[in-house]
């Protein structure tokens, strides 16, 4: 009988000691026993002078017939991008955005026919865009839409941005810490919010469907000065959200 009971008192402490493997098992929020989570959210910033400036820039000529109007546009178009190309203008930066040719209807052209050819024009060198402006008017452009101006390559010029949202997550961190008597042990994720805002032109694409300003035909008289385009500065804001694990000093 002494047996039996001895047998039957050691069955609780075996399932006690069950108990306790099993709280040792990994916390899915990635923490430890000993830890606390603490997790925030934070928004950095940046402010980068944009580098590429969007432009649309056209011609429309006009003649008698379908044919002449058209001839007559394809040949202002060659020199309006043969002015550009001398400031850097690329093939890879002009792309054509629309094309028309059609009978006039009404009004002192009634009769003749229109040809109109729009470019999407990218300028990499922002400070002489004025310039280019001017030398594209110059070889018969009128019309002119722009410049929206953005920055080539945003990921690099966001990245003071990233690092600015971490930094302050962190600096609010270690002050709760500091708060609670405990220290950051570890980072256990860190989550991209995305980007809150900042100035970007519409793309490419959707350039051509806005409404283009007309300019006025061209008259013999002393160039202008070009006009002058001041690029500014575009901020982005992004938001980042990171998890600390806290443990007691």
């Amino acid at each position: 009988m002494i047996r039996r009971f001895a047998l039957c008192a050691a069955l609780p402490l075996v399932a006690l000691s069950a108990c306790g493997r099993g709280d040792d098992r990994p916390n899915p929020r990635g923490v430890d026993r000993d830890e606390t989570l603490l997790s925030l959210s934070a928004m950095g910033e940046a402010e980068t002078v944009p580098d590429l400036a969007t432009i649309m820039i056209g011609v429309e000529t006009f003649g008698p017939d379908a044919k002449a109007a058209n001839t007559a546009n394809s040949k202002k178009a060659a020199e309006i991008v043969a002015a550009l190309a001398k400031f850097g203008v690329g093939d890879r930066d002009v792309q054509t955005a629309n094309l028309s040719l059609g009978r006039v209807d009404y009004g002192p052209r009634k009769g003749q026919f229109q040809a109109s050819n729009t470019l999407t024009v990218r300028l990499r060198d922002v400070p002489r865009a004025g310039e280019a402006l001017a030398a594209a008017t110059a070889a018969g452009a009128n019309v002119i839409q722009g410049p929206a101006l953005r920055i080539d390559d945003p990921e690099k010029a966001n990245r003071g941005a990233y690092i600015a949202a971490y930094n302050a997550a962190r600096t609010r961190a270690e002050a709760y810490a500091e708060a609670a008597g405990m220290t950051i042990s570890r980072v256990l994720t860190i989550r991209d919010g995305g980007q809150m805002g900042g100035g970007y032109p519409m793309p490419m694409e959707a350039a051509a469907d806005a409404a283009a300003v007309m300019a006025p035909p061209p008259i013999a008289a002393p160039a202008p000065p070009p006009p002058s385009i001041r690029p500014g500065t575009t901020r982005t804001r992004v938001t980042v959200q990171v998890d600390f694990a806290l443990q007691a000093k």
